[in-house]
């Protein structure tokens, strides 16, 4: 027999919240298989699963980065080939990647030289080199360490004690260039095909204060011993001018005379081209062209015998 709606009300809300803490007070069928042993021994095998496969995925898998090159090791065999650069895959768990630069590297190297007056010089090198891809494996296998350290850096140093040892401690300082270049050809011969030597820049070159002043002293010396070799040199070639400008007008005086020998009339002609101009105030009575400008006939002759009847009266 139902009741007032609210009497049911009330019974429908004492049995809901029985039945609520039936639920709550028994656990469910699958939360009581989770909870068990055998449930939990099965979740921790499928998380260690998954962290295998993710380990294995991962080793599987390598990537070169750019300007790289990579030496691919599988249980302590080296691979005769690179890996390029990227992404790649590799036995899992047992190989290896390496990489190794191909990019251009620099390094410094300071260097004490004997010249060949038996001076002590200390330079200062700067090495840009590179290794190219094709040595990476060799490198890798026969060198250990830096091959800056290990391949380049003695050679460079025996290159340029070889150079330095035929030009004395001055020529080193003002044949700075040429030595560098020279160097860099022996260093290149001595490093091979396997290194790629870019340049050798000789940066500083650094020598005794003794040295330094004795060079400069020289110099001083040179530059003036120069000086008077060019004051003689311009000496002798101002005399040489005045030689052949003396020799050339005794050349053409010669030949003058020669002319006026064989022509006379050559004389008037002369006498006329350097008249000034003014007609002289006595002009003998036979004087006649160019002996009126200047008595060019033979001077009078006075007889002997008329002197000294002159002389009495």
């Amino acid at each position: 027999m139902l009741g007032s709606p609210i009497h049911n009300a009330e019974m429908l809300s004492a049995k809901d919240g029985r039945r609520i803490c039936l639920a709550a007070g028994r656990p469910s069928g699958l939360l009581t298989g989770v909870m068990s042993p055998t449930g939990i021994a099965r979740l921790v095998g499928i998380a260690i699963l998954a962290v295998i496969l993710l380990v294995v995925s991962a080793s599987a898998t390598f990537v070169v980065p750019p300007g790289h090159r990579g030496v691919l090791v599988t249980l302590g065999s080296v691979s005769p080939g690179f890996k390029s650069e990227g992404l790649g895959f590799k036995t899992p768990m047992i190989a290896s990647i390496v990489p190794i630069s191909i990019r251009q590297a620099t390094a410094d190297m300071q260097s004490a030289v004997i010249s060949k007056d038996l001076q002590e010089v200390r330079t200062t090198l700067k090495v840009l080199y590179r290794i190219p891809e094709q040595s990476v494996v060799q490198i890798y296998q026969q060198f250990k360490g830096d091959p800056f350290l290990s391949l380049i850096q003695p050679r460079v140093d025996e290159a340029i004690k070889e150079i330095t040892k035929e030009h004395t401690a001055q020529e080193i300082v003002q044949k700075r260039a040429a030595i560098k270049q020279r160097t860099l050809e022996n260093a290149r011969r001595k490093v091979g095909e396997l290194l790629t030597l870019v340049d050798v820049v000789l940066v500083d070159i650094s020598l005794s204060e003794n040295l330094e002043a004795a060079i400069e002293r020289k110099m001083v010396q040179e530059q003036e011993a120069n000086k008077a070799v060019f004051e003689q040199q311009k000496a002798q070639i101002d005399a040489q001018i005045q030689v052949v400008r003396a020799k050339g007008e005794a050349e053409s005086i010669k030949i003058r005379g020669e002319a006026l020998a064989k022509n006379p009339e050559l004389i008037d002609l002369e006498i006329v081209r350097k008249w000034s101009g003014q007609t002289p105030r006595v002009v003998g009575g036979d004087a006649a062209g160019a002996a009126m400008l200047l008595p060019l006939g033979p001077a009078p002759v006075t007889p002997r015998s008329e002197t000294p009847n002159r002389a009495a009266r």
